[in-house]
């Protein structure tokens, strides 16, 4: 039987292409800490496969037999919010049906049953309690999902599970990992009387954090090379530096792309048929425009201010923001999403190349749908973009709609390179892909478009390069930069013939008249026009 390459929920080995659960955490480090009775977080971004390993993890230990081991999802308590009655049934109810499962007997339900006339603080701790009490091993308790809780009902469970640590092992869970996207310590819990109580201070006996990493560039060509071994189909290699750009290891965009260019893509269903890059880029494309519930989590946390104060200089390639203006909380905030990395030494940066295509996209997604260019007025007879023309038709437009537009903006500082993009992004939709460059200190954002001549993979395919600048300081010196900028891009893409370098003056008090120019230029034998806007 086919196995198939998982997007939706845990992976079960027989029906999916699977990296061992095991080999991606840190199985020492972990069955250290269970061994010395320490209660510790397990944290990583959505559809990471947190849950996975978990599972596995189970199994492991309950293979093992040296402890009870029992997995619980308490998500369901979202729903009740501040109820804090109703969360803490839901919980009990919850961690009965999963010990039950694998108890297989009623000791879960006896302690359940037991509980139920307890005053409402207390029944979660005494009802683990008893729990642990009644078993002729020790209880290791593994919680996933516990930031779905929120407010007064996330303060109860994580106190009462704090209150009974002393009895451990005997009278209470003889270790207990928490498993979320966010790591307690950032928890800000808002109360139902407004008050802010940190994760920290009301579970204060996390021994260590540990974080789910990405797929390695090794674990995702071993996953692909399970399809080929079991089914006969091949991938280019040249396909794996560009899955690698395109997700930087984030396993559900490594499963999506697979399934999309494996299974959704009809043409290669046939088996007989290889995976080349051509096919990766489309697949890519597919899923971003499809905007699957992954990209819908994502595209629902850029409206909120805090991730706003750290995307936006991303966004707009400025310098390093004074860090008064953006705590340190909402940066690991982000981090803890999925949406940037933020490694030492390294400045920050949209965490892989998908969600650097679908940030702008989804920003500006409301303009794009207003304007009223249709690709067709820039193709030329043999299926390329004439830029030259389009790039002067955006100079007029930007003339006459940049104030409106940018306006609306959520991230207004990074508004002429979004404009921008959204004008490209309505012409290339008539098939073509755009490559996005940018990032904190850049100071310019590097787009790449490609547009395919024909319908043919491996077909001639048209490359330009664009450099979006913000004129800062003197004209000449910016345009000096800029064009060793472009012609560095253009040398970096490879077959690129033609470049454009844009420069963004934003002076409020400058007539357009001055702002607006176009100027041809050479660098390194190379022609680049530079275009004023």
């Amino acid at each position: 039987m086919e196995r198939f390459f998982n997007t939706a929920g845990p992976n079960r080995v027989e029906d999916n292409y699977t990296i061992d659960p095991l080999t991606r955490i840190d199985l020492e480090d972990i069955l250290m800490l269970i061994r010395q009775k320490k209660y510790f977080v397990l944290h990583a971004p959505r559809q990471t496969g947190k849950t996975s390993c978990l599972l596995a993890l189970r199994d492991y230990l309950n293979e093992r037999g040296d402890y009870i081991c029992v997995y619980a999802n308490v998500e369901g308590g979202q729903a009740s919010r501040n109820n804090v009655e109703s969360v803490v049934r839901s919980t009990i109810d919850t961690l009965t049906g999963a010990a039950r499962l694998i108890l297989r007997n009623d000791k879960a339900d006896v302690a359940r049953n037991r509980v139920q006339g307890l005053g409402i603080d207390s029944m979660l701790s005494q009802y683990l309690s008893l729990l642990c009490q009644s078993l002729d091993k020790s209880l290791v308790l593994l919680i996933d999902e516990i930031d779905a809780l929120v407010g007064d009902s996330l303060v109860s469970v994580l106190r009462q599970i704090r209150a009974g640590y002393a009895d451990r092992p005997a009278a209470f869970p003889h270790s207990i990992v928490l498993c979320g996207v966010r790591d307690v310590r950032d928890y800000r819990i808002v109360l139902s009387n407004q008050d802010i109580v940190t994760g920290g201070s009301a579970f204060n006996i996390k021994a260590k954090s540990l974080r789910l990493g990405n797929f390695s560039k090794e674990e995702i060509h071993e996953l692909y090379m399970q399809h080929t071994r079991e089914t006969g189909q091949e991938f280019d290699e040249e396909c794996f530096p560009m899955i690698w750009g395109a997700t930087e290891g984030q396993p559900w965009l490594v499963n999506a792309l697979a399934n999309e260019v494996t299974y959704e893509m009809r043409e290669c269903r046939d088996r007989s048929v290889r995976i080349i890059p051509e096919m990766i880029y489309q697949a890519q494309e597919r899923i971003i425009y499809r905007r699957d519930t992954h990209f819908d989590i994502l595209i629902d946390k850029l409206k909120e201010e805090r991730v706003r104060r750290v995307i936006e200089p991303i966004l707009a390639g400025e310098d390093e923001p004074d860090e008064a203006l953006i705590p340190s909380d909402d940066v690991q905030y982000v981090v803890d999403m999925g949406l940037i990395k933020a490694e030492r030494r390294e400045t920050r940066r949209i965490a892989n190349g998908i969600y650097r295509e679908i940030i702008p996209r989804e920003l500006t997604w409301s303009t794009q749908t207003a304007m009223t260019q249709q690709p067709q007025w820039y193709q030329r007879e043999d299926g390329s973009i004439d830029m030259p023309k389009l790039l002067e038709n955006f100079q007029e437009y930007f003339r006459q709609n940049s104030d409106a537009w940018i306006g609306k903006f959520d991230y207004a500082e990074a508004g002429p390179q979004l404009l921008l993009q959204c004008f490209l992004q309505r012409i290339v939709n008539g098939g073509g892909y755009i490559d996005r460059e940018y990032g904190l200190g850049r100071r310019r954002t590097d787009l790449l478009v490609r547009k395919p001549l024909t319908d043919h993979y491996g077909g001639p395919v048209q490359k330009v390069v664009l450099e979006l600048k913000i004129l800062r300081g003197d004209l000449e010196k910016t345009i000096e930069k800029g064009l060793q900028q472009t012609w560095e891009y253009m040398d970096i893409s490879g077959g690129v013939e033609e470049g454009h370098l844009i420069i963004f003056d934003r002076s409020k008090t400058k007539p357009w008249e001055e702002k607006i120019w176009r100027r041809e230029a050479v660098y390194q034998g190379h022609p680049i026009t530079v275009w004023g806007m």
